[in-house]
C-alpha cells in the first residue's frame, strides 16, 4: 500500500473523494450539514464549468492526513467579496505581480462558515502553517482565506496571518412561532412599514412556491436561470455560474436546496436560491423578470424569514452588503478574514490599513445596531 504524501494540492474536489471531503467537513455526522462545506457543492461548482481554471478559479486544494483547506489558485480577485484590489495594484505599482494568489473560499458565496476543515486544532494549525509554505513554494503572491469562523480567524491570526473584519446583516430567530410574532418586537414605524411591503406584493397578485427536494424540476430550473442571468447580467456583466451548476446542485443537494419562485396569474416571474443547514438559511442568488414593488425584499427576506420560522432554523444570511436589511429584522455582525502576504513592504502595509479598518467595523457595526428596528427596552 502506497503512503499517503504528508500534505499536496489537488486540482479537482473529485481528487479528494467525496467520502473523505465529507468526512472532514462534516466530522459531526450532521443531517443536514453547513452546505457550502460539502464535497457536492464545491463538485457541482468545478464539473459545471463555473468554478475552472478558464474562469480564474484553478483548484489548488490543500490535502493533509488530517485535514483539507479548499483552495483555489486566482489570476483575479472576483466573486470573492473580500475586497483587495487596491493591494494588487499597489504591489502592481511597485513592480510585483499579484496574481497568481491563493484564495481558500467558496467560490462567488460570501457565507461564513468552517475553511480549515479538520476534527482538531493541531490539524487546523498544520494547514494554516502548510498553507503558508505553499504561496512561496508555487510562486503565489498570497493566501487569502475568507468568511472563516471567528475561531479559525483567531487560530490564523496566531499563525501570523494578517486579520480582517467586514459586515453583514443576518436574522436571527429568536423562538418566533409565526411571522407577526417577529413582527411584535419591532417599533410601531418598522412594523408598520413591514407589513405595508407584504400587502403591497400581496396586493399585485403575487403567490409563493417553496419548492425543495424532488419539488424541484429541470424546468424550474430553467425558469430561474432565466431570472438570475437576467438579473446578474445587469448588476455584475457576467453571471458567474452556469446553466448546468443548477442542475448538478439539484442531484446532489436537492434536500437542502430550497427555491422560492414568486407568481403571478400562475406563471413565475421571479425567484430566490437559498441553501439551508446547520440551522441557518443561506439566501444565495436572485432574479425576476419584472418589476413589482417590494417584490425583492419579499422574495429573499420575508419569505426566507417564514421559511426559516417553519423549520425551526436558528438565522438567516441574506448575502452581502445591505444596509436597507437592517430596517427589515437583518443585524449587523461581524465577518472574518485572514491573509498571509509573500512581499513583506505589502504586508506592512496592508497590516497598519486592516488595523484602522478593524476599528472602523466596529464603531459603525456599533453606530447600525443603535439604529435597529426593535422595540427599545425601558
Amino acid at each position: 500500500m502506497t503512503r499517503e504524501a504528508p500534505a499536496r494540492l489537488v486540482t479537482s474536489a473529485a481528487e479528494v473523494g467525496q467520502a473523505r471531503w465529507n468526512a472532514l467537513a462534516n466530522p459531526q455526522g450532521l443531517a443536514e450539514p453547513h452546505p457550502f462545506t460539502t464535497y457536492e457543492f464545491f463538485a457541482a461548482l468545478e464539473e459545471s464549468g463555473s468554478a475552472t481554471r478558464q474562469t480564474g478559479w484553478q483548484a489548488a486544494h490543500l490535502v493533509t492526513p488530517d485535514g483539507l483547506m479548499p483552495l483555489y489558485l486566482k489570476s483575479h480577485s472576483y466573486g470573492e467579496y473580500v475586497f483587495d484590489h487596491a493591494w494588487a495594484e499597489a504591489l502592481e505599482r511597485a513592480g510585483g505581480d499579484y496574481y497568481p494568489k491563493l484564495q481558500c473560499a467558496v467560490p462567488f458565496t460570501p457565507v461564513t462558515g468552517p475553511r480549515l476543515l479538520a476534527a482538531s486544532d493541531q490539524a487546523r494549525e498544520t494547514l494554516l502553517k502548510t498553507a503558508a509554505s505553499a504561496v512561496k513554494q508555487i510562486g503565489a503572491s498570497s493566501l487569502h482565506i475568507t468568511f472563516l469562523t471567528a475561531a479559525e480567524w483567531r487560530a490564523a491570526g496566531d499563525a501570523g496571518y494578517l486579520q480582517r473584519t467586514g459586515q453583514q446583516f443576518h436574522w436571527e430567530n429568536r423562538g418566533y412561532k409565526n411571522f407577526d410574532e417577529f413582527l411584535g418586537e419591532l417599533s410601531s414605524a418598522k412594523r408598520k412599514n413591514l407589513r405595508k411591503e407584504r400587502a403591497s406584493v400581496r396586493d399585485a397578485g403575487v403567490e409563493f412556491d417553496w419548492l425543495t427536494g424532488q419539488d424541484i424540476t429541470e424546468t424550474h430550473w430553467d425558469q430561474f436561470f432565466d431570472f438570475y442571468m437576467d438579473t446578474g447580467g445587469r448588476k455584475w456583466g457576467t453571471p458567474y455560474l452556469t446553466r448546468d451548476f443548477f442542475s448538478r446542485l439539484s442531484e446532489s443537494l436537492a434536500h437542502q436546496t430550497l427555491l422560492i419562485m414568486a407568481k403571478t396569474n400562475g406563471r413565475y416571474i421571479a425567484g430566490a436560491l437559498n441553501l439551508f443547514g446547520d440551522g441557518t438559511l443561506f439566501g444565495r442568488n436572485w432574479g425576476a423578470s419584472e418589476y413589482i414593488p417590494f417584490l425583492h425584499f419579499e422574495t429573499c427576506y420575508y419569505q426566507a424569514i417564514d421559511f426559516a420560522i417553519a423549520r425551526g432554523l436558528k438565522k438567516v444570511e441574506a448575502g452581502a452588503q445591505g444596509e436597507h436589511k437592517l430596517l427589515r429584522g437583518y443585524l449587523p455582525v461581524e465577518t472574518y478574514s485572514a491573509h498571509m502576504i509573500a512581499h513583506k513592504g505589502l504586508a506592512r502595509a496592508v497590516d497598519d490599513f486592516l488595523d484602522a479598518e478593524r476599528a472602523a467595523v466596529t464603531e459603525n457595526i456599533a453606530e447600525l445596531a443603535r439604529h435597529a428596528p426593535f422595540r427599545k427596552e425601558n
